[in-house]
């Protein structure tokens, strides 16, 4: 019958030995790649966002999460009022200000 089934090989009955040390091992492993690959460099972007929009100032040429471009005219707390065309404002909130573009984009298109 060995030839169809094969024999039951006897288990130790500690286990492999440093099993729990092992598998612990590689939680911490993926938990720290988990943080250099994901987390971190989010929380970088995240930073850097928030550094930027510290720093807006009217005159300042910006492109909103909406694909709008145009020069800021107005600030407050929340909202900013952006000049999308001669004569055109409209507000946007703060946080839509995805990226500061270079200056003379707004009169270019």
């Amino acid at each position: 019958m060995s030839l169809l089934i094969s024999d039951a090989q006897a288990q130790v009955a500690g286990g492999p030995t440093g099993g729990v040390t092992g598998q612990m091992l590689i939680l911490v492993v993926f938990v720290v790649v988990f943080y250099f690959l994901l987390i971190r460099p989010q929380q970088k972007r995240a930073n850097e966002h928030k550094a930027m929009l510290a720093k807006l100032a009217p005159g300042d040429e910006v492109a909103t999460g909406g694909g709008i471009i145009g020069r800021i005219t107005e600030l407050s707390d929340a909202f900013i009022t952006v000049e999308i065309a001669d004569g055109v404002h409209i507000k946007v909130q703060r946080a839509q200000v995805t990226s500061l573009v270079p200056k003379g984009t707004y009169k270019s298109f």
